[in-house]
């Protein structure tokens, strides 16, 4: 649900309702045939009309429509959309705004010490492949999965930053649906199905990040991926302001992918259609616009909104009240002071070794294909976290001083930067450390909680 009305023909779509006089409507239904029907907050309109036949439209047929007046309804939209083809449903959602009922509900204390998550429901149609043959192309990855899975739409495969012939190891297979969706995970449960050989890895591929169309409209950065890691800002600058020069403001560069700024969204938006598969330095680049990230509750949705920000000793240092030294000792686990002793958080991390016997096969993998489960470590987390983000990774700069008995005293301060948005933030914990592997870990830990 957006906050904007919002409408929908020739498929299915989505506007506000409000109080109406009937006589208009009636008559709308009598005149097409149309049933209408509110429930779960939204009205509908047909789905499926008088005398359809078959299945539903297929997934690309449904359209939304956005800054339609208030006090318009059904009778004055079906009239317009029907110019452009026969209508199949049509659905009004009530006066709700879910970006609201997220910020007040998510974390809600429903009971003494239960806390409900809220979060935009989505419906992910699209799996993560991992362990895939690196030599393996686009076709052969879709072919593979159409013989064993039924729906697949698209697969995505991006090319390796350093050798562009080969895939990265992984891709994301595309659904028609979420069902289809569900019955390929279930049907390609490693050991099940071995495509070339190899055993894979399936899980449901992260949603999207959902931005609302307002703060889209106002997006005037390009993110450009595939780059070679050979080509420089520079280049990047000078590719970009070709078709209009002096457009650019500046360009951020990571690895195979950057961030191009612009001065004016028009300029941006003209730019993206432009450059889309262009050639840089031999490399066929990827061109969208970047999306802002809300690191209000990004880092806090991973845990379902279970963050306690007042945790204090999370390392077991000095109580302020007291300042006397307690013994560190092992770290604890970072999901319980993230979670409190009353949320429950993620899985404890399995800390076990296995020996490794001869013939066993090891396979090379990204850390950033691994879950937030495989990670004990609070600066491990930090930067899957920056990189799924798509922010530059975490800069820690060292500070020392001495204290009172002349022990040498450590602590980090982090810097965060959203390339996307240009902004840049600092965290630095309150507290002191005698090492360095624990003033780091407190920092990231500090910044975790305050993202």
């Amino acid at each position: 649900m957006h906050e904007e009305n919002k409408a929908a023909a020739n498929g299915c779509g989505k506007i506000r309702s409000g109080a109406r006089n009937g006589a208009a409507l009636l008559a709308l239904m009598e005149k097409t045939g149309y049933s209408m029907v509110q429930q779960n907050g939204q009205r509908k309109f047909g789905g499926p009309p008088p005398g359809w036949e078959g299945p539903p439209p297929p997934r690309g047929c449904e359209v939304f429509v956005g800054k339609i007046p208030r006090d318009m309804y059904e009778d004055e939209l079906v009239p317009v959309f029907e110019r452009v083809g026969k209508i199949y449903e049509l659905r009004l959602m009530m006066e709700f705004s879910a970006q609201l009922a997220i910020k007040i509900l998510n974390n809600y204390e429903i009971r003494p010490g239960k806390f409900i998550g809220v979060c935009v429901s989505l419906d992910n149609c699209r799996l993560f492949i991992g362990a895939i043959p690196k030599d393996k192309k686009k076709e052969e990855i879709l072919n593979e999965m159409k013989k064993v899975t039924d729906g697949v739409v698209d697969v995505i495969v991006y090319p390796n930053a350093t050798d562009k012939t080969k895939n990265r190891g992984f891709a994301f297979v595309e659904y028609e649906s979420h069902r289809a969706a569900a019955m390929a995970r279930r049907r390609l449960i490693p050991g099940t199905f071995q495509p070339w050989g190899h055993t894979i890895q399936v899980d449901w591929a992260d949603p999207e990040k959902v931005v609302d169309e307002e703060t889209m409209q106002r997006v005037k950065v390009l993110y450009v991926r595939n780059l070679m890691i050979s080509t420089t800002e520079d280049k990047i600058k000078a590719e970009f302001n070709k078709f209009k020069p002096g457009v650019v403001e500046r360009v951020k560069k990571l690895r195979d992918y950057a961030f191009v700024h612009f001065f004016h969204r028009e300029d941006a938006v003209a730019a993206m259609s432009i450059m889309n598969g262009k050639c840089i330095d031999g490399a066929s680049i990827e061109v969208t616009l970047a999306k802002p990230v809300n690191k209000e509750s990004s880092w806090k949705q991973h845990f379902n909104g279970q963050i306690s920000p007042g945790s204090e000793n999370l390392l077991g240092f000095p109580n302020k009240e007291d300042g006397s030294q307690k013994s560190l000792g092992k770290p604890a686990s970072l999901s319980v002071h993230l979670n409190g002793q009353h949320s429950p958080g993620p899985p404890e991390v399995e800390r076990s070794t296995y020996p490794i016997f001869p013939g066993i096969k090891l396979t090379p993998i990204s850390m950033y294909s691994l879950k937030l489960s495989h990670f004990s470590s609070a600066v491990m987390h930090l930067d899957y976290f920056c990189h799924k983000n798509s922010w530059a990774p975490p800069e820690y700069c060292l500070y020392s001083t001495t204290s009172q008995d002349g022990k040498t005293l450590l602590v980090y301060k982090v810097l965060i930067s959203s390339i996307a948005d240009d902004s840049q933030t600092y965290f630095m914990p309150e507290k002191l450390c005698t090492t360095v592997e624990d003033a780091k870990e407190l920092a990231a830990q500090f910044t975790l909680l305050h993202l």
